[in-house]
């Protein structure tokens, strides 16, 4: 077992924590992350409406009697959802671990706190991790420019982000972007952090429920297969090399505008990748880290091994230490 701070604060048996992806942490997937021993998450916003989500939370702890949480993604819009009623959703059906992302959480911690919510919040900066924690957060993922979705602006990649906020952070911290196995796990641990978040890794197991063509294009798959698109409207984002995303690299580096890639980028024609199975659909999010997924494992095998394989890589580097020199 390893045994941190994250897992003793959240109430979980291993360091590994589900990433919360749109259209995919669903009821399914997040059971199957708790059961085995990690933290599963579901995606409110996958759920059409705050009625649907309570649905899915039912439909959760059905599978699993383990701890897991919600993701609450915070970002701006014409027409927001209505976040409220999500976080009423949330609380009133006992969740008590909330990932947020997106925007400050600062609007909804009072509301979670005063009802024992336990909240994670995503951050791809020292500086915005530093600012969650101001306003009260309990634990952060942070997110290296590895990682699928969006990575920020600084182009900070883990090796230096990790050690970064672990020097200035104390709350509990678990890593994300660029983890698939248990070296990635002792790695992490090294660098400071208190576990790993994964998206692209859990994506591809059996339990995720998205296309068998999309997981197999994950194993098939390289480190150099995605694309960052959206670079010159600084709103980057990581997503899998297709037709689609190299035209919308190639509209937006001529000087083109979102207006002239709105229809190509559709969530729609994206969810649709994920239902049809059809890769060249639409734009999709995965991360560099599929250069190392070869096999679609159980969720719970994919815990078993990471924790296995770090156990023996920490215990293998002892033996690097040279015994020392008599007197």
């Amino acid at each position: 077992m390893i045994n941190t701070r994250f897992t003793e604060e959240f109430g979980i048996d291993h360091p590994v924590v589900q990433g919360g992806m749109q259209w995919v942490g669903r009821a399914e997937l997040a059971a199957a992350v708790s059961s085995g021993g990690g933290l599963g998450i579901i995606t409110a916003l996958t759920q059409p409406t705050p009625h649907h989500l309570r649905e899915e939370i039912a439909r959760t702890r059905d599978l699993t009697d383990k701890p897991f949480g919600v993701n609450l993604t915070i970002l701006p819009s014409i027409t927001p959802p209505p976040y409220d009623e999500y976080r009423r959703a949330i609380v009133e059906s006992g969740v008590k671990i909330v990932e947020t992302a997106g925007s400050n959480p600062a609007a909804h911690m009072e509301y979670f706190a005063a009802h024992g919510v336990k909240v994670i919040h995503k951050c791809t900066s020292v500086r915005h991790a530093l600012k969650a924690q101001d306003v009260g957060v309990h634990a952060v993922s942070i997110d290296g420019f590895e990682c699928a979705g969006h990575p920020g602006e600084d182009d900070i990649p883990g090796l230096v982000l990790i050690p970064a906020a672990a020097n200035q952070l104390d709350i509990p911290m678990i890593a994300s972007g660029g983890f698939a196995d248990g070296r990635g796990l002792a790695a992490a641990l090294a660098l400071g952090a208190h576990g790993i978040n994964m998206g692209t890794r859990f994506l591809c197991t059996q339990e995720s429920p998205i296309h068998e063509s999309v997981k197999q294009a994950i194993v098939d798959a390289s480190e150099l297969d995605t694309n960052l698109i959206f670079r010159p409207l600084r709103n980057t984002a990581r997503v899998a090399k297709n037709a689609v995303s190299d035209e919308v690299v190639k509209i937006l580096a001529a000087g083109g505008e979102f207006s002239d890639v709105r229809e190509l980028v559709a969530g729609a024609r994206g969810r649709g990748v994920y239902e049809t199975g059809d890769t060249d659909a639409g734009i999709w999010t995965v991360g560099m880290v599929q250069g190392l997924i070869h096999d679609v494992p159980t969720a719970g095998e994919v815990i078993r091994r990471i924790v296995d394989e770090a156990e023996k890589r920490i215990e293998s580097l002892s033996g690097l230490l040279a015994a020392p020199m008599p007197a």
